[in-house]
């Protein structure tokens, strides 16, 4: 009886007596809890800036040839509104290009009331994002969140500065990821949430519940104008890629095989992506590929995917070459591609 007592009787009351006083504690700490994510925007909100551009427009179109005329007609300034995070303490801010591109005048104002001015660094249209820097250092840096651990459901958090609102919080969830097609470019991956973001939340954060940021706000689809829980970020790797990017070499460079690929719809059963089009004289067309061909892999990694084969080629630097493997008709052939530099966009006009 005693050996009973010593070995299993005592622990258990121990056992339980500590496990009793451990829901103690962690029920009289929540009590004191305030619910919320106060402390998530605390840590991100000081690396969110408020961006205000000028731009002055004259009414002579004639004055881009010829700056002399520009003072004899009348001049307008336009104003626009947008957000910008902190990368890097050393002054590089990063928005979207829509918001600093074209503008004669670009003005911060930190978390803190602080006003300064700003110059831009690079941009990149492929992705509307933009690099901009302030003279100062010492700057709040956003922790950043992994890209790979981001999931559909995590709550997410959208700061910037709406309507001149400067510093606003909105909250929802992550809606969707890897979103493609949303615009004309072929290297969209946009993160979906349903965080209000609103004229003026470009360029802002979107960060999860501990401030960790998600993406770079850049649009939203609306009938209205207005926020109608449909708005698009882009991923924080990609936007880390182009900054870095921009940094090194002043614009992003990207890899070019000069084709138009599909989804290859057919009762055959090759899977692989079409061919639609080739640019005359780019590295597919030198390849020998044609209108037609199906492309079923690229340095023996299976092309099925037409959103993230454009990415594979354009994270390759000009001079390397991909190896193809390619059907047509009947015929199964390789052939070797040498990588070209994209050729830059052209600005739309008036944009």
């Amino acid at each position: 009886m005693q050996q009973l007592t010593r070995f299993i009787v005592l622990p258990a009351l121990v056992g339980a007596l500590l496990g009793l006083m451990i829901m103690w504690f962690l029920s009289d700490s929540q009590a004191g809890a305030k619910p919320g994510y106060a402390a998530a925007v605390a840590r991100a909100t000081p690396a969110v800036v408020n961006i205000q551009t000028r731009t002055i427009r004259v009414d002579n179109p004639l004055c881009r040839f010829y700056r002399g005329l520009c003072e004899a007609f009348p001049s307008r300034a336009q104003q626009s509104l947008g957000s910008g995070v902190i990368l890097r303490s050393d002054g590089y801010i990063l928005t979207n290009e829509h918001v600093v591109g074209g503008a004669d005048e670009i003005l911060v104002m930190f978390a803190n009331g602080q006003v300064v001015t700003a110059e831009v660094i690079g941009s990149d249209l492929h992705t509307d994002l933009a690099v901009i820097k302030v003279a100062a250092n010492g700057l709040p840096v956003i922790p950043q969140a992994e890209a790979d651990d981001i999931q559909v459901g995590d709550i997410a958090l959208a700061i910037g500065n709406p309507f001149g609102l400067g510093h606003s919080v909105s909250q929802g969830i992550v809606s969707a990821l890897a979103r493609a097609s949303i615009t004309r470019q072929p290297y969209d991956d946009f993160i979906q949430t349903d965080a209000a973001i609103s004229p003026g939340n470009s360029g802002g954060a979107l960060v999860d519940f501990r401030g960790r940021l998600l993406g770079i706000n850049t649009m939203i689809v609306s009938q209205s104008g207005g926020s109608e829980g449909i708005g698009f970020a882009i991923p924080v790797d990609i936007a880390g890629y182009v900054l870095d990017e921009i940094i090194d070499n002043g614009r992003v460079i990207r890899g070019w095989l000069g084709v138009t690929l599909s989804p290859n719809f057919t009762s055959s059963g090759i899977n692989g992506l079409r061919v639609e089009g080739v640019a005359r004289g780019g590295p597919a067309h030198r390849a020998g590929i044609q209108a037609g061909d199906v492309v079923m892999s690229i340095n023996q990694l299976t092309t099925t995917s037409p959103h993230s084969v454009p990415q594979l080629i354009s994270r390759t630097r000009p001079g390397e070459t991909l190896q193809l493997e390619v059907m047509r008709g009947e015929q199964r052939f390789r052939s070797s591609a040498v990588v070209q530099e994209l050729p830059a966009p052209r600005r739309r006009p008036g944009s």
